[in-house]
């Protein structure tokens, strides 16, 4: 087994079948700019193995992701260069990069799948969720549009209505609502979460490589037809607008002290 360790994530392939492991479970998985761009960068080291059929994509501890670190936008990266309009696209890349490898991607979620880690996960072509999972999209109350090509890709897996009400809700919703709306393909008990990725995992695998990442490939290539991901450029000049608007800061300020009351008020 060849076994690539990044900051944020590892990854390790075993002939046909691999795996891309977010690994900050104290903080719940967060997809700051760093994790964005090395979920890309591991995406296109996955397409560098020939053999590779399947990925499983998952999240240590209790949470797939948490989602977007948006508090990190704007600071300076490793070299002391700030780019906000990088850091911005940085989440239109990531999804681009998984939704376009080549093997099937398999999203395991576990506990927490909220907003920039909702997007991850349409990113994957399957997903398999267990019972307890708490699915929310809460940017519009962080003051910010869902962006990183989140909108055309729940269109795609639930259709234009329940995007829109999801998204600007902001209400959570359960494992099997996501099954039922198409989101999620399987839900299981947490306990069977494993057993049904694994079993998922090995059928796919066994199957002709050619046969099987042809028939991803036309998928894709009809629901882009379709959708439009491409046009998703222009989500990190939504984004960078809603981070620099006074209601929406406001709305941020409100949602993210709830937020903090809700914890500090736990046993």
């Amino acid at each position: 087994m060849e076994i690539r360790k990044f900051e944020t994530l590892e990854v390790s392939v075993d002939g046909e079948r691999g795996c891309l492991t977010l690994t900050r479970p104290k903080r719940l998985n967060p997809l700051g700019s760093d994790a964005l761009q090395e979920i890309a960068e591991a995406a296109r080291y996955l397409d560098t193995h020939a053999d590779l059929k399947v990925v499983v994509v998952s999240g240590q501890g209790r949470a797939f992701s948490a989602g977007a670190d948006v508090s990190r936008f704007g600071q300076p990266d490793a070299e002391g260069v700030s780019d906000p309009r990088r850091d911005a696209d940085t989440g239109r890349v990531m999804a681009d990069a998984m939704e376009n490898m080549h093997a099937v991607t398999i999203a395991r979620i576990q506990g927490h799948c909220v907003g920039g880690g909702l997007v991850l996960a349409s990113a994957c072509d399957l997903r398999i969720a267990a019972e307890d999972v708490r699915f929310a999209i809460p940017e519009i109350d962080l003051g910010i549009p869902l962006a990183w090509g989140g909108i055309p890709r729940l269109v795609r897996e639930i259709g234009p209505a329940l995007t829109k009400e999801l998204v600007m809700t902001c209400r959570p919703f359960s494992a099997e609502e996501a099954r039922m709306a198409g989101f999620v393909n399987r839900v299981v008990k947490p306990s069977n979460l494993d057993e049904a990725v694994e079993k998922l995992a090995a059928e796919l695998a066994a199957k002709p490589k050619l046969a099987l990442l042809s028939t991803k490939r036309h998928t894709n290539a009809v629901t882009s037809e379709m959708l439009g991901i491409s046009r998703t450029w222009s989500d990190a000049d939504g984004l960078l607008a809603g981070l620099r608007d006074p209601e929406g800061r406001a709305s941020a300020a409100r949602y993210l002290e709830g937020l903090r009351a809700r914890r500090d008020a736990r046993p």
